[in-house]
């Protein structure tokens, strides 16, 4: 990850042409860098020879039947760039994801910052560290706990609905990167986020250090969050504690999203 990130990655942010950057999906960009950093880090990956499946972000998106059965086997998966919208206008922040999955758990995740060069790494049932030292989620120790809430892809009023639970907290603006909200969860910058999206890219290794710094996630319905699982949305939080308080706040009958089917997604 990190050879990518100086091969790849650095070199080309705020470098980019117009002729680099390319609409995927409604509203949704991917740039030259996101395509080449997904082809080196398989490249890597298929030469430590574990005989695992590599699915990358990009290769999804134009084959989605890549998804099929994430939950079986040994499975990579890797998000090249993540916050492409970020990188693309020349802002930080953005970062790199890559997780290990055995039939649907996550084992392992890494989460790369490629300017600053801080790694976050976890390993199930052995901790988390950032920099290759121990860390330990503690919240900011603020109350109202901060949150972010990932609410753009929800309707109007849901969205309203939301917000007006959230009156409890101390709602600041999502970095659009889920690599940095997760660290920002276990190194004490936020207290709680909601995600209403969870391509498994975006949360594999992020979850697992989260969990594994002793934090909570779940999905909306407070299920275990697992790759493959019919779980809707993610709730993250520094501490179960925190993630009762966000529970309370934002998985109501009012807000409705305890109740969200996955055909809303």
């Amino acid at each position: 990850m990190r050879e990518v990130a100086e091969d790849v990655v650095r070199p080309r942010f705020c470098m980019l042409g117009a002729d680099d950057i390319a609409e995927k999906s409604p509203g949704e960009i991917v740039t030259c860098v996101d395509h080449e950093a997904e082809i080196r880090l398989q490249d890597r990956l298929a030469g430590l020879g574990l005989g695992a499946r590599i699915v990358g972000e990009e290769a999804a998106s134009r084959d989605p039947r890549l998804l099929d059965d994430l939950d079986r086997g040994l499975v990579w998966l890797i998000d090249p760039l993540d916050g492409t919208a970020n990188f693309a206008a020349g802002r930080r922040p953005f970062g790199m994801m890559v997780a290990l999955v055995a039939d649907g758990t996550v084992q392992e995740g890494w989460l790369l910052d490629p300017l600053s060069g801080r790694l976050c790494h976890a390993r199930r049932g052995q901790g988390a560290t950032c920099d290759r030292l121990p860390v330990r989620a503690a919240g900011t120790g603020l109350f109202p706990p901060r949150a972010t809430l990932g609410t753009q892809f929800l309707s109007a009023g849901r969205r309203a609905r939301v917000l007006e639970g959230a009156r409890a907290l101390a709602v600041v603006p999502i970095p659009r990167c889920a690599a940095e909200s997760y660290a920002r969860l276990v190194l004490g910058e936020d207290d709680i986020a909601l995600y209403q999206r969870i391509l498994p890219w975006d949360h594999a290794a992020g979850v697992l250090f989260l969990e594994e710094a002793g934090g909570r996630a779940t999905h909306w319905d407070g299920s275990p969050f697992r790759i493959g699982s019919p779980g809707v949305g993610v709730l993250a939080a520094a501490s179960p504690a925190l993630w009762d308080i966000a529970a309370a706040a934002l998985l109501t009958p009012a807000t409705g999203l305890a109740r969200m089917e996955n055909a809303v997604l």
